[in-house]
């Protein structure tokens, strides 16, 4: 599930994507995924994308918190919790920092897209 939220996030160009392993370390998820948008716009677009992404796979959120503001919103999936941030609340909040010492589950990337002739 949270590879398919980083990849719902990757369809939408977000940038600084981890998945952090909270496996056992905490009660309220199995995996934290946070990654970065380039203003409040595309965080929102971010959130909406990797929402459906996961509703297209049978998993639907138990909660959005912060999509209006577009600062930093956060997805509720149970075992998954998804962080969309702004570049300066990822910053603010350093939740990397925070789980540091934690597991990291390798985000594949994708080939560059071939860029449309009017880009």
């Amino acid at each position: 599930m949270a590879l398919k939220a980083a990849e719902g996030g990757m369809d939408k160009k977000a940038i600084g994507i981890e998945i952090i392993d909270v496996v056992g370390k905490v009660d309220y998820a199995d995996f934290l995924v946070l990654m970065t948008g380039t203003s409040d716009r595309h965080c929102a677009a971010i959130a909406k994308g990797v929402e459906e992404s996961l509703l297209q796979a049978g998993h639907k959120a138990l909660s959005v918190e912060g999509l209006t503001k577009g600062e930093w919103v956060l997805i509720d999936f149970f075992d998954v919790v998804v962080h969309v941030f702004s570049d300066d609340a990822r910053g603010l909040y350093d939740l990397s920092g925070l789980w540091m010492d934690a597991g990291r589950v390798p985000v594949p990337t994708r080939p560059e897209q071939p860029r449309d002739k009017f880009d």
